[in-house]
């Protein structure tokens, strides 16, 4: 199953909204993903820096500190490889390049459902193990 994929995987779930987070935290840890959480892009930054075998990033975009798109690049210099998905309210066009092109793999348009959650966490962790 899907979920077993996850398992054991570490996600760093970075998220300004406390109801938002709980949220992403109930659907992952179903999964028996280890979470890791952090309130601002500064904080996701250092985490990352501090902790390099973090395997999924689930990052907001309007994050107070540091944006999740800056975030985004700081991370991707420090961990090449890891996954980092972007979370964002917006999907106008022009959004998906400004995303990749800050070192996002993908993104997920809120409202996050759960299920939509998980096949986009595997998906792209998947791709880019492989």
């Amino acid at each position: 199953m899907e979920t077993d994929y996850l398992k054991g995987k570490k996600i760093l779930i970075v998220e300004d909204d406390a109801s938002s987070r709980l949220y992403l935290n109930k659907i992952l840890e179903k999964t028996g993903a280890v979470l890791l959480n952090a309130c601002n892009g500064g904080e996701a930054v250092d985490m990352a820096a501090a902790d390099r075998s973090i395997d999924i990033i689930l990052m907001d975009i309007q994050l107070p500190v540091i944006d999740g798109y800056e975030a985004a690049r700081r991370i991707r210099e420090i961990l090449r490889d890891v996954v980092i998905i972007a979370q964002t309210a917006y999907s106008l066009s022009g959004d998906r390049e400004k995303i990749m092109a800050a070192g996002f793999d993908e993104y997920i348009v809120k409202p996050i459902f759960p299920k939509q959650l998980i096949e986009k966490l595997v998906s792209v962790h998947g791709k880019k193990s492989v």
